[in-house]
């Protein structure tokens, strides 16, 4: 009986060294997977702030543009201006009022975003439109 006790205890010590170390590995493939997530995380976020900020530029651009007086590029110099001094996460900006009529301009502003992760391109196109101010007899 005393053998049999000693047996168990022996198994017993022997799988608990074999569990060493198993927690290192645990946590060093949980960190990964939780590094991914917050990088994922973090790239979303820097594609939405540089999609709002295009947005916003186009819409400054639109509003210059439209007022009376005034022509399509002067709207491509406002958004241009605004994306000098809001637009960071916005890089190879360009800014074009193509589409534009004589009732309607467009700007549109296109431009690359900011990545984590090298080798990834992510774009982004945002565009605004309104009618043009202008005189007319009732």
């Amino acid at each position: 009986m005393n053998r049999t006790k000693e047996r168990l205890a022996a198994r017993f010590r022997q799988g608990r060294r074999d569990d060493r170390g198993f927690a290192s590995v645990e946590f060093a493939v949980l960190a990964l997977v939780v590094l991914a997530l917050v990088f994922t995380t973090i790239q979303v976020g820097l594609y939405f702030h540089a999609r709002k900020a295009a947005q916003s530029a186009a819409r400054h651009g639109v509003e210059a543009g439209r007022a009376f007086g005034s022509s399509e590029g002067d709207g491509v110099a406002e958004a241009q201006a605004f994306l000098a001094q809001f637009g960071g996460s916005v890089r190879g900006a360009s800014v074009s009022s193509s589409g534009s009529s004589a009732e309607e301009i467009r700007i549109t502003v296109r431009g690359s975003v900011a990545t984590l992760v090298p080798g990834l391109e992510l774009h982004v196109t945002q565009y605004a439109d309104a009618p043009i101010e202008r005189w007319t007899t009732p």
